[in-house]
């Protein structure tokens, strides 16, 4: 690889926020999911036959998919700090577009920074499905293999991306909550025991969960609960509105083709053929952006929907720069980013075959 650093790039003139545009980016999302949602309950209040409501609610329901992908878009720019130009603004927008997929922004925003700060150095973040290294793939039993190919598998997208949204932050604040109780029973028999009844307040316990990005500290518990409350209030509404079965059916499907979307674009973005995979002593942050993070070649309605993630690249080199600047900083450094990937929608398929790491070659592998 030519060597390139970061300050040959033109960044700084695309770092610029723009709350109208930031603002008309929300609005743009939230009021069509709105008016969606309300063409939804007239279709199924309606005497239409069966079979005419099914063939109307899947176009809709496609539809609704790609804005659910949209708003989780526009809230990982909130997360970076940059959509608006306040970070009161970002963190605000940031828990509201949380709330309609029903996961806390804040955790998830710290987590994805983890990601950020790592980006190419397999010896410290495995990716969005915890790649195995060859030597640890190896030491597997037969057993134990097959069962890391079957979860790995592409088709793992729709039950792990029901997971994701609608299982994962629920079960976050119960396990919260289960360990919180256990810790408190634990610590109240050991001073009644040792009649230390003073001390009984001074738990300093952890209630975080087996999750890495939930309940790390009191502001991100302090979201999860907030966040669970106002979901779990918006669904009980919205069963009462659409009728139970049908809105925790629709509404499932719905988050699960989501999250199926958006933890295929990020995979395929990190998870391909001569990817960036180094370890630690030889990673470079800026060579983990160019060679680390492909760019999707993809339609322009797509790109809207994905908030112009697909310029990858660019955007692990400054998170900083808002989605409605990156094509334009993408193309203004077009030039340094020849030793890129640019991957189209023909080439998915085929990265999904890369979940070995080769940490003494130093490269993703196709699983054998």
């Amino acid at each position: 690889m030519v060597e390139v650093k970061r300050s040959d790039f033109l960044i700084k003139p695309f770092l610029k926020r723009n709350n109208f545009r930031a603002f008309y980016q929300i609005f743009t999302t939230l009021i069509p999911i709105i008016s969606i949602w309300l063409v939804v309950y007239q279709i199924i209040n309606h005497p239409f036959l069966l079979v005419i409501k099914i063939f109307l609610l899947i176009p809709i329901i496609c539809l609704l998919t790609l804005f659910s992908s949209r708003t989780f878009s526009l809230m990982h720019d909130c997360g970076h700090n940059s959509l608006f130009t306040q970070s009161k603004l970002n963190r605000f927008f940031g828990f509201l577009l949380g709330l309609v997929n029903g996961i806390p922004q804040k955790s998830w925003s710290i987590d994805h920074a983890f990601h950020h700060r790592n980006n190419g150095n397999w010896e410290i973040y495995k990716g969005p499905i915890d790649v195995l290294s060859l030597e640890d793939y190896n030491s597997l039993s037969k057993r134990e293999k097959i069962f890391y190919k079957l979860s790995r598998n592409w088709i793992m997208l729709f039950p792990g991306g029901f997971y994701y949204l609608v299982l994962k932050p629920r079960l976050g604040l119960i396990i919260i909550i289960f360990n919180f109780i256990k810790d408190i029973s634990e610590e109240t028999y050991i001073k009644i025991k040792n009649r230390e009844i003073s001390k009984l307040l001074a738990i300093n316990s952890k209630v975080k969960p087996p999750f890495s990005d939930y309940g790390d500290n009191f502001s991100e518990l302090f979201e999860l609960i907030i966040n669970n409350i106002v979901v779990i209030i918006g669904w009980i509404f919205m069963c009462k509105w659409f009728g139970l079965i049908f809105f925790l059916s629709f509404y499932s499907l719905l988050l699960t083709l989501s999250a199926a979307i958006l933890i295929s674009v990020f995979f395929v973005q990190h998870n391909y053929k001569n990817s960036y995979a180094k370890n630690t002593k030889n990673w470079n942050i800026v060579e983990g952006a160019i060679l680390g993070s492909s760019n999707l070649d993809i339609p322009n309605w797509l790109n809207w929907f994905l908030a112009d993630i697909s310029f990858h690249s660019i955007h692990h080199l400054s998170e900083r720069i808002p989605n409605y600047n990156l094509r334009a900083c993408h193309k203004a450094n077009i030039h340094l980013l020849h030793q890129s990937t640019f991957l189209k929608l023909s080439d998915f398929a085929n990265c999904f075959k890369y979940i070995i790491w080769d940490n003494k070659n130093e490269k993703l592998i196709p699983i054998t």
